[in-house]
């Protein structure tokens, strides 16, 4: 069984996959409407050390028309339970529905955590 996550930032990235979750992840370009982008102070310095960043992007809710491009990562139960690990302290996990019609996990700031 997988699960899908939707990144439109640090997830993608090759280090910081290996690093959670052993390995590069299969991903599959899609988009996501009514976010855009704008950035998040990280405190954790074990995400700091891992990313290389202390900013990292942030899903904010938008307009009907604002689309959010990224990727979706397909990702076992652990695989999820390493990214809730890694995301623990300045975001939480919601579920979207992407441009493709498919149901997908992403991370949203927590509210005291925003820049």
């Amino acid at each position: 069984m997988t699960d899908s996550i939707f990144s439109f930032g640090t997830l993608q990235l090759p280090d910081v996959q290996t690093a959670l979750f052993g390995r590069s992840v299969p991903t599959t370009p899609d988009s996501l409407v009514g976010w855009t982008v704008g950035a998040v102070q990280i405190r954790d310095p074990e995400v700091i050390e891992l990313s290389g960043t202390n900013i990292h992007p942030a899903l904010i809710q938008g307009r009907d028309s604002d689309v959010v491009p990224g990727a979706v990562l397909a990702v076992t139960p652990e695989e999820l339970a390493a990214a809730d690990h890694y995301e623990r302290v300045s975001y939480r996990r919601i579920e979207v529905v992407l441009v493709s019609g498919n149901p997908a996990w992403v991370y949203v700031p927590r509210e005291q955590e925003s820049a």
